[in-house]
């Protein structure tokens, strides 16, 4: 990828040498890291180099009466960048920005407006989320039916305390894993994976690594179903949890699309489940499942950057496998450091969910001693 903010935007930290190089860089630091708990290889995936991010956010920059779009700077205290380019997100967003912002300008939708978010899906479908710091009224809206109607867009307004939504919140992807289509929908405001074509692999490397596993799957952290939909063709039954009411609304409507009927999502913390499982809280948000009916012989947990406290980690040392996604290499290597006194690692993978910065997202595989 090229980009004239390469050195500049703060968005891209890596680019000397090109993608190659940078994720040769971040390979070797991930095999340094891991050396002494694991000695086979460590799978590494790919990224395509350019037009990979569904997902953006950008400043809007008022200079004057015009506007631009801006990221912070690589330095601290430099000043902000305006962009003219972003190669990084994937093409329909790239088609979009900046038709998009001239538009706002024609349309006088621009008085206070400080931030525009992208969400798209592969095939061109588009939210944009438009953040504002004054009250949105009904002449917004009208301005804002018309921008929708002119790029066939999905157009969401957001102040404080306020969102507007013109038609829907949401677009809908469609991944392809190891030769199956999957339809989720993706909402607004709401977590999904950035980088498509890597979830997809990431994805797809999970569910080779529970071929010849029986039994009934437990999930912690699970979002809006990107995983435990697709895990859900490898297991009898799935049970899956998730802190988040919109996540778990759109996790149930996933399964709906995808005409799945071998899960359960319950809407509690892990520490709350753990409770419920081990019969010391009883929660109404459990009582239709039946819990004794579960042969739960493998765990998933896809944690926040934080990892799993050493509850969490003494909770997954139960299990007989231990399937692992990481967006932290750190607090990874440290909850290793705990699991490993049970279980052993039988195979570990990199996803390069972000290119040219220095994250990376791994994958592990354990099994019971």
């Amino acid at each position: 990828m090229e980009c004239k903010h390469f050195g500049e935007c703060g968005s891209c930290r890596l680019y000397e040498g090109g993608y190659e190089a940078q994720h040769q860089q971040k390979t070797e630091e991930i095999n340094a890291l891991f050396k002494e708990l694991y000695s086979g290889e460590i799978v590494p995936s790919f990224s395509p180099d350019s037009h990979y991010r569904a997902r953006a956010e950008f400043k809007i920059w008022h200079i004057g009466d015009d506007i631009h779009y801006a990221m912070n700077p690589m330095e601290k205290g430099a000043k902000m960048i305006l962009i003219e380019e972003c190669p990084m997100v994937i093409e329909p967003i790239e088609k979009l920005m900046w038709p998009l912002i001239e538009s706002i300008k024609e349309l006088s939708m621009d008085f206070k407006l400080f931030g525009l978010d992208f969400l798209s899906s592969s095939d061109g479908e588009i939210a944009i989320s438009m953040l504002y710091h004054r009250k949105l009224d009904e002449a917004w809206q009208e301005q804002a039916n018309a921008l929708a109607q002119k790029h066939n867009i999905k157009v969401i307004g957001r102040s404080r305390k306020q969102k507007v939504v013109l038609g829907e919140d949401f677009v809908t992807e469609t991944l392809n894993i190891n030769e199956k289509s999957y339809t989720f929908r993706h909402i607004e405001n709401s977590f999904t994976q950035p980088n498509p074509r890597v979830n997809e692999k990431m994805v797809g490397w999970s569910l080779e690594q529970f071929k010849g596993i029986t039994g009934d799957l437990l999930e912690l952290y699970c979002g809006a179903g990107n995983f435990t939909i697709p895990f859900a063709t490898q297991f009898h039954k799935v049970l899956a949890t998730e802190i988040s009411k919109s996540s778990i609304n759109a996790a149930k409507k996933n399964m709906e699309l995808n005409g799945v009927e071998n899960i359960e999502f319950v809407r509690m913390s892990s520490e709350e489940f753990v409770q419920a499982l081990d019969g010391v809280r009883e929660f109404r948000r459990m009582k239709e499942i039946d819990l004794k009916s579960y042969e739960l012989t493998t765990i998933f947990v896809d944690p926040p950057r934080a990892g799993m406290d050493e509850e969490s980690c003494g909770f997954a040392s139960r299990f007989e496998h231990i399937l692992y996604i990481s967006c932290n290499p750190e607090t990874l290597k440290r909850d290793l450091e705990y699991l490993t006194k049970t279980h052993t690692i039988e195979a570990m993978a990199t996803f390069d969910q972000f290119p040219y910065t220095s994250h990376m997202e791994m994958g592990v595989k354990l099994i019971k001693r």
